[in-house]
């Protein structure tokens, strides 16, 4: 499907991108407040920052369209990832600042929200989903690393600025902790510019929480960027003038380098991961 895009490898890593997609439906996009709106919240430039992961054998899966039409990334029932805690929805009505997205009276209803989860939700987790079973064919365990960023700062979403690096496990249950200590072992190593929480605010996506049976041998974890660590992100509230800003793979290259290991490594920690079957 055009709004697709699927690079096949056969190492034991998925690198999923569902929020990096700019593409808006004319008939949607003529109801928004705005178009910048419609495209603020983007992970910009995420899928130009892991363009190297094919070399290393890596699939990738991405869509195009933004996560305004439909957040590819949230429980398709609805139901809030995060609750009694600020957050956007399926469908999303606000931006992460509170802002409405459409025009008054412009919301998309439930028809409207169950139509776009048939033509985009559930294509793109088909999609994962088949990547997934065809790589556990080939090997004992895989990773699925859900690659995302975020402005630094957001008041309404967290308090202060958020740390460099923010992996999601939810708690631990989606992927080994032997997993999660190499990846700590690759920053303390490489990326000590960095600061990196596991499980802070961001606790892993729909995604990760879906497809994360390590018993399974399917190991997913979230890294949730602050788009300080990869762009020249503006101080402070961002507008139409100054945000998205440019990629600059100059500066982007200390994170490159250190995503190019902690994705290595994944790799390595799958060929070596043998898991038992749960009876």
């Amino acid at each position: 499907m055009s709004f697709l895009e699927i690079h096949r490898g056969d190492a034991p890593l998925i690198v999923s991108m569902p929020h990096t997609g700019t593409e808006i439906p004319a008939g949607i996009e003529s109801r928004l407040a705005s178009p910048w709106l419609g495209r603020k919240d983007a992970d910009w430039w995420v899928h130009k920052l892991y363009d190297f992961a094919p070399g290393l054998g890596a699939t990738t899966v991405r869509t195009t369209i933004s996560r305004t039409v439909i957040d590819v990334n949230r429980d398709p029932s609805g139901a809030s990832l995060y609750p009694g805690q600020n957050t956007t929805e399926l469908c999303p009505t606000t931006t992460f600042d509170g802002e409405a997205l459409y025009r008054d009276g412009q919301t998309p209803g439930e028809s409207e929200i169950a139509e776009r989860r048939a033509r985009y939700f559930a294509p793109y987790h088909a999609a994962l989903q088949a990547e997934i079973e065809r790589l556990k064919a080939c090997h004992d365990s895989i990773v699925l690393w859900e690659a995302h960023s975020i402005r630094s700062l957001i008041p309404r979403l967290f308090d202060g600025e958020l740390p460099h690096l923010n992996f999601g496990t939810n708690d631990g249950v989606t992927c080994s902790p032997d997993l999660a200590k190499a990846i700590e072992h690759d920053i303390a190593d490489g990326g000590r510019a960095y600061r990196h929480v596991f499980n802070g605010r961001f606790k892993g996506g729909w995604t990760t929480r879906h497809y994360g049976l390590p018993a399974h041998g399917v190991h997913a974890m979230q890294l949730e960027l602050s788009c300080r660590t990869y762009l020249r992100e503006p101080a402070g509230a961002v507008n139409e003038a100054n945000w998205p800003v440019e990629y600059d793979p100059q500066f982007a290259s200390p994170l490159c380098a250190l995503l190019h290991r902690m994705l290595k490594t994944s790799i390595a920690f799958a060929n070596e991961t043998h898991h038992a079957a749960p009876r």
